[in-house]
């Protein structure tokens, strides 16, 4: 049989897309495959579980657009679904006098991308959240928080009524796009499709390789590191609170996060990950570790950033540092209010000449779209990129 569609990738943005492709193609075949024994195990399943309102992102950007359009669409999808949602809103904060003008810009660059932004003095940061400390605020409202796997499970039930199949456990090891298909070659089976999409996360320039694409960029991974409050905490906000980003930075720093299970998360932190899958601190893989030193731009990449870089590790490596950083801002905070819990890893495209990408990639050929990079806020914005890749596969305009 060959399918009309095949999916590679069984995240949230591999999901979307597949629910995409089917309400443009009723009764079309689809396949999804996913390495894993179930979906999300990556990095949907690994996040802070934020629907994120795209005030940070540069205007005219993939990020700021779609992001955008995706706050409001996951809301929707969750109303449609039954899947709770709380707007808590965000609060982004400067601690620093020299963080007043990137706050201020923040808030300009709110007003450019058609968002609802307050700035607030910090008074009133106090009055709203009385354990926060600040000397200037940004108030988000539409930020809210959400369980990211219980849309993934609404997502695939979706799909699979409209006659999708998900295939658990297969992992390719050969991609040839020739005349008017598509081979994908798994452990003892070959499995054949008129088009290709790959949503492959935090192993999508491998599978990009795999397929013949000549890529630009490298997919390093990143661990963000989290502790969970202590029970007793739960209370200690009702917003979400952000330090102000460190500036030429993809990351948002060590946050603040109420969850929709009621806890509160800190972080994450930022630290270069040795391992593109592994969890536990200290995890190197051979394989993971030479792809990134091997890779000039990585070098070209670091030696930009050796500051903030160290700050990082040494967050990671002692608990008591990783507590001064959300001390800044919450200072009632305690050593043994910080429990375990587990950590996430960001797939970071790095370009060859060092920079790190902070929009979307993608990559495309006749016959395949390759989602190359699609850091935060991806599970926020979901919904429109499978949109956008459904209509780049169907022969709309490309995405670039």
């Amino acid at each position: 049989m060959t399918y009309d569609f095949c999916i590679i990738g069984g995240g949230i943005v591999g999901l979307a897309t597949a629910r995409a492709l089917l309400q443009r193609n009723p009764g079309a075949s689809l396949i999804l495959l996913e390495k894993e024994t179930g979906l999300g195990r990556h990095q949907t399943g690994h996040n802070s579980g934020v629907i994120h309102s795209g005030i940070y992102y540069a205007p005219g950007s993939f990020k700021a657009r779609l992001c955008r359009e995706g706050c409001a669409r996951t809301k929707e999808f969750c109303r449609e679904h039954g899947i709770a949602f709380e707007e808590r809103g965000k609060m982004i904060v400067a601690t620093r006098a020299d963080e007043i003008p990137r706050l201020d810009a923040l808030h300009g660059r709110a007003g450019e991308n058609g968002i609802k932004a307050e700035l607030i003095s910090g008074a009133e940061v106090m009055e709203r959240e009385p354990e926060i400390t600040a000397l200037k605020g940004i108030f988000v409202p539409e930020a809210a928080i959400v369980s990211y796997t219980e849309i993934l499970i609404a997502l695939a039930k979706e799909i699979e009524d409209q006659g999708a199949v998900i295939r658990y456990g297969l992992q390719p090891e050969a991609i040839l796009e020739q005349g008017d298909k598509v081979t994908i070659t798994c452990p003892g089976e070959v499995i054949e499709a008129r088009k290709l999409v790959a949503c492959a996360g935090i192993q999508s320039d491998r599978v990009a390789k795999m397929a013949g694409i000549d890529l630009d960029l490298k997919i390093v991974p990143f661990r963000g590191e989290y502790y969970r409050l202590a029970p007793r905490r739960n209370a200690v906000v009702h917003a979400m609170i952000y330090p102000v980003p460190e500036p030429g930075l993809p990351f948002l720093g060590t946050h603040l996060t109420p969850m929709i299970d009621g806890s509160v998360s800190v972080g994450p932190n930022a630290m270069l990950g040795l391992a593109r899958e592994g969890y536990p601190k200290f995890s190197v893989n051979l394989r993971d570790t030479m792809d990134i030193v091997g890779f000039p731009g990585f070098w070209k990449s670091i030696l930009q950033f050796i500051r903030p870089g160290m700050n990082e590790l040494g967050n990671s490596l002692f608990k008591s540092r990783y507590l001064e950083e959300c001390r800044r801002y919450c200072p009632g905070l305690e050593i043994g209010d910080l429990t375990p819990m587990t950590c996430g890893i960001r797939a970071q495209a790095i370009m060859k000449d060092g920079t790190m990408q902070h929009d979307f990639v993608f990559r495309t050929t006749d016959r395949m779209v390759h989602v190359c990079n699609a850091p935060s806020p991806a599970a926020t914005s979901a919904l429109p990129i499978g949109d956008l890749v459904a209509e780049t596969v169907l022969g709309g305009p490309a995405a670039a």
